[in-house]
This record gives C-alpha cells, structure tokens and sequence, in this order.
C-alpha cells in the first residue's frame, strides 16, 4: 500500500485593506444607499432619548443609523420641557418650530419664537452659545433642526456643553 503524506494548508485569514481600497469600499456603500435608503423615515421607527442637551428624536443621524438614502445631515426634533441644556457650537444650522412657544437666548440676547418660525443660527468665528425654553411649560414645544453635516464641519463645528438639561440631570441622579 502506498503511503500518503498529509500536508497541512493554513486559510489565509482576512487580509487587510488599503485606505485606497476602503475609499472605494466606502463610495460603494454609500451609492448602494442612494439607490436603496429608506426614503421615508416614519417617527414611529425612531425613539426619543434623553441628553444632556434635552429630549431628542433623532430621525438622521450617521453615528445611529445608516437606513436612509441621505446620511450626510443630522436631522432632529428636540421636545423642550422646560429648557434645554445649554451649548456652544459654531452655528450653522436651522430649527423650524412645529409645535408650541417658547424662545432661545443666543449669546444673551432673547429671541421670542412659536409654531411656524424658522430660528437660525449663524456661524460665529467663536461660537454660539445659546439655550432654549418653552413659554408654556406643561404644553409642548418642539421644534425640528436641521444640520449639512459637511457644511457643519466645514465651519470647524467645536461644541461645548455649559449647561445640563434639568431632565438629564434628574435621570442621573436616580441612576
């Protein structure tokens, strides 16, 4: 009878890919996310959470979810109990209220608003800070932002939290 010699042949595991290639891999992604995202984004399929900056529904927002045929926004209601917290980003973006009054003080000015309003905030070389509340506490007040993730970061979006929203705080303070 003849002898076999076994050979051992070792799987190559998974090789490493280039920054080259991953560009090419990440254009792929995102065309096949062009061609098949979601187009509508139901508020049913999202859910509220609580930040230090208030209670928020994100409906776009690439860090949480890539299902919709746009990923390059952060698109947002912020639900405005009493106050959000308070923050200091570049500006940049925009908020059209859809429900209820209130007003925001952009750096220490107060700016009245209701549903229907658009509120803007521009972009400061040093940032603006600013906070908002609802005047009516006990009725809603929510409003809608919308933020070009790329033009956002193009004007060097630095955020800074200087103050907590009061609904975060009494979270973590029964944790």
């Amino acid at each position: 009878m003849a002898e076999r010699e076994r050979e051992r042949v070792r799987e190559r595991g998974p090789r490493e890919e280039s920054p080259y290639e991953q560009l090419f891999a990440s254009r792929e992604e995102f065309h096949e996310r062009q061609r098949t995202g979601k187009v509508v984004i139901r508020q049913s399929d999202r859910e509220y959470e609580l930040n230090r900056q208030g209670r928020i529904l994100w409906f776009l927002n690439p860090m949480s979810y890539n299902d919709a045929c746009l990923n390059d926004w952060l698109l947002f209601i912020h639900d405005i109990r009493t106050h959000s917290g308070k923050h200091r980003h570049q500006g940049g973006l925009s908020l059209f209220v859809i429900e209820g009054k209130g007003y925001t003080i952009v750096d220490g000015v107060r700016y009245d608003w209701e549903e229907g309003d658009l509120i803007l905030l521009p972009f400061k070389e040093n940032g603006v800070e600013h906070q908002h509340f609802n005047r009516e506490p006990g009725k809603s007040c929510k409003w809608l932002a919308f933020i070009n993730v790329p033009i956002w970061e193009w004007g060097a979006a630095e955020m800074t939290q200087t103050e907590l929203s009061p609904e975060w705080i009494a979270q973590q303070e029964t944790q």
